[in-house]
């Protein structure tokens, strides 16, 4: 009888354990697409103002000619 106990125990011990990870793992992933999705905003505010500064400013690359 008590090695049941203490195998039930046991076993309650290690499936509180996973549960523990898995909920962890999901906040991480949430984290991480949180980040992911900041950057991507990001990224596309500094090609856009870049985008609307050349278009303003324009270029001489193209305009002199040795």
């Amino acid at each position: 009888m008590h090695k049941r106990i203490a195998l039930l125990t046991w076993l309650s011990l290690l499936c509180s354990g996973c549960a523990v990870v898995t909920v962890a793992d999901a906040a991480v992933s949430v984290v991480a697409t949180t980040v992911k999705v900041g950057a991507t905003v990001v990224e596309t505010a500094v090609d856009v103002t870049a985008a609307g500064v050349k278009a303003v400013v324009g270029s001489d690359d193209g305009d002199e000619k040795e």
